[in-house]
């Protein structure tokens, strides 16, 4: 393996085809979230041009930008870290929904379904029997998937697992919990790098949903197993 002080050509192949997992994952994510709210009923994601997955529309400097750049800076040097990045969200009004709080849960659900689709979509293509660079490939692609669908479902304000355990909070608790997505960024540093055990364990479920989607042990394949 060629290696360039701390940097390996493979570490740095791993960390553009995750950025670029990411990017893609981000996109397609943001875009079924804003579909799926206007077509239950809210206009607003149609009205504030968010129904694209134009970068322009959903780019956010720290979560789109420096989050993942961060993750691939570390995957050049193979220094593991699970892949995590978020979109500016989507502007969506609860009061247009119809069915409350039925359609809240729906829409919070469309970006994670639409990131494990992805996930799924990569690992049946890996067991369709791809090989050479295209297996790294596609299983970087699956597991990048993979831990967006893991990520975006953690308990942290502003993210789709926020948003459904607000839903459980009584109504004073449930309005500071909201309020306090203005510090994601802030909290999602400090997740990925005190909060370590949960880290492993949403690392231990994205590797097992790669795992089933593809059959392989997508760490391994990875070279961080």
């Amino acid at each position: 393996m060629i290696a360039l002080g701390n940097f390996t050509v493979l570490g740095l192949r791993l960390a553009l085809y995750m950025a670029a997992s990411l990017f893609i994952g981000l996109a397609l994510r943001e875009y079924a979230r804003a579909r799926v709210a206007a077509s239950l009923g809210d206009p607003t994601p149609r009205l504030w041009g968010r129904v694209t997955v134009r970068p322009k529309a959903w780019f956010d400097p720290f979560g789109s930008g420096f989050l993942p750049a961060l993750v691939a800076l570390l995957w050049s040097v193979q220094a593991f870290i699970l892949p995590a990045a978020y979109a500016k969200p989507a502007p969506i009004d609860a009061n247009y929904l119809k069915r409350h709080p039925r359609d809240v849960v729906v829409v919070s659900l469309a970006g994670p379904v639409a990131s494990l689709a992805l996930a799924i979509a990569g690992g049946l293509v890996v067991r369709a029997g791809v090989g050479g660079e295209a297996l790294l490939v596609i299983t970087t692609f699956a597991f990048t998937n993979a831990s967006l669908f893991v990520f975006h479902l953690l308990p942290i304000p502003g993210l789709d697992g926020g948003r459904l355990l607000a839903l459980l909070l009584p109504p004073h608790a449930r309005e500071v919990f909201r309020n306090a997505d203005r510090y994601l960024a802030l909290i999602v540093l400090v997740v990925l790098f005190l909060f370590t055990f949960l880290l492993t364990i949403a690392s231990l479920l994205t590797g097992a949903i790669c795992e089933a989607a593809s059959g392989q042990d997508c760490l391994s394949l990875l070279h961080f197993g």
